[in-house]
């Protein structure tokens, strides 16, 4: 389900997802071959709340993760002074390092937590955590661009490493 509502550029293409990232579930239904009542379970059920319904349940998008160029409705928000990127010590210590810089990689926005806990489990599914703790409001002050998802997951374009804090 994730790759139909994030990452299915052909169905996007086909104007099968709106530019909201809206998707008809009974479409959804037929392409995963399960009943309505499967999607309403995984959305109600998904520990990260990644998904949400329309109000009549007819349409159901991700939150955030797109590949696809989606407009997810969010609005700028102040961060928090201090924000969390949870990534492994491998990406840390290769591209991240090599770059100088979070960057969104194939997704819209580069994903942050707004506490260490949640980080933490992001980086280990990658393998050995790698916590980045970053100075939010720094770059809010110089001007950067926050949003909060429905879920809360904040994101942003990009994040320069004079941004991370070390310790």
């Amino acid at each position: 389900m994730s790759f139909l509502l994030r990452h299915d550029k052909e169905a996007f293409n086909k104007g099968l997802i709106d530019e909201n990232g809206w998707r008809s579930v009974s479409e959804l239904c037929m392409m995963m071959c399960v009943g309505k009542e499967f999607i309403e379970e995984i959305v109600d059920t998904n520990d990260k709340k990644r998904y949400e319904f329309n109000e009549d349940k007819t349409y159901v998008r991700a939150r955030q993760g797109h590949s696809i160029p989606v407009d997810v409705e969010l609005k700028e928000t102040v961060p928090p002074n201090i924000l969390y990127h949870g990534t492994s010590e491998k990406a840390f210590y290769g591209p991240i390092s090599e770059t100088g810089c979070l960057k969104p990689m194939s997704r819209l926005y580069v994903h942050l937590s707004g506490d260490e806990e949640t980080a933490t489990k992001v980086g280990q599914r990658h393998g050995v955590p790698y916590i980045i703790k970053i100075d939010a409001k720094k770059m809010y002050e110089d001007g950067c661009v926050f949003y909060l998802s429905n879920n809360g997951v904040w994101l942003t374009k990009i994040v320069d490493s004079r941004y991370f804090i070390q310790g």
